[in-house]
């Protein structure tokens, strides 16, 4: 950058390309996320401990190993895009830019690969539920969500209330011992808005019954149809979802790019003032 003589020399020497609105967008963009990160792997670390060692038969479905992994890789990922973007380092910035454009894009496949292949996305999540249907009694989170599930969508297991066999405890065999024998979970019994005190015994003997009787007491169809349903009914609901989730992740993706090359341009600019710095004309 050429000056005539005389032009002051200050304006040369303090401008730069990088724009400190981009980069300490970025840094609390980045910031704010960092310390959500930590909050996500303290309630997992907290939730996990909290534990009983019975519940390690079934970390693919714990939600607090789920909650600790996930809040790992943001605590990784957002570290190098607040040092990035402080430092003005290239390297981590184009580290957090390209592990954030693959996360966007495994998130994309997903949902493609989840839409097109709808059958075999039924199929693992019916798997999923049964296996949560197994380890119902050995994870007390487990058990609060799958609770909760049948009770908002108003369902009782995978395919219909029989699947509850599958559990040791409401097993119908009779060499089963327990007092839940052929029994269902008080969440999936009818509810009644008059019924001040939950019968937590509501579903005692009903996998026994046919789905007829069984209709009087509990929920007879199971959760994934109704899950599909509920899918199915609330698109736009989903779609605002995703659509939530992919903002920041693009902003953060353009802003990295955006002050990458702002630097690089910084440093060419410096390159160029040192090679001509012993210019008088310049």
């Amino acid at each position: 950058m050429a000056r005539r003589p005389g032009a002051p020399a200050a304006y040369v020497e303090e401008f730069s390309f990088v724009s400190p609105l981009v980069k300490y967008l970025l840094f609390f963009f980045n910031m704010l996320f960092w310390v959500i990160s930590m909050v996500m792997v303290s309630i997992g670390i907290y939730a996990r401990l909290m534990k009983h060692a019975a519940a390690l038969a079934c970390l693919a479905v714990d939600p607090a190993i789920l909650l600790f992994v996930v809040g790992v890789l943001m605590f990784l990922l957002t570290f190098c895009g607040c040092i990035g973007s402080l430092r003005e380092n290239i390297c981590l910035l184009q580290t957090f830019s390209i592990c954030l454009t693959i996360v966007f894009l495994l998130q994309l496949a997903a949902g493609v690969l989840g839409f097109v292949f709808s059958d075999k996305a039924r199929g693992k999540v019916s798997e999923l539920i049964n296996n949560a249907i197994v380890h119902y009694r050995d994870d007390l989170d487990l058990q609060n969500l799958i609770d909760f599930g049948q009770k908002e969508f108003s369902c009782c297991g995978g395919i219909s209330y029989k699947d509850w066999s599958q559990n040791m405890y409401f097993n119908c065999s009779e060499d089963n011992p327990s007092r839940e024998r052929c029994s269902v979970p008080y969440s999936c019994c009818l509810h009644t808005p008059s019924q001040a005190v939950i019968n937590t015994m509501c579903g005692q003997g009903m996998q026994a019954l046919d789905y007829l009787e069984a209709g009087k007491v509990i929920y007879t169809n199971g959760c994934i149809d109704k899950l599909v349903n509920w899918i199915h009914s609330n698109l736009f609901l989903l779609g605002g979802v995703a659509l939530g989730l992919a903002i920041p992740q693009l902003v953060g993706i353009l802003l990295s790019q955006i002050l990458v090359n702002q630097i690089k341009d910084q440093i060419k600019l410096q390159l160029y003032n040192q090679q001509h710095r012993a210019d008088p004309w310049y």
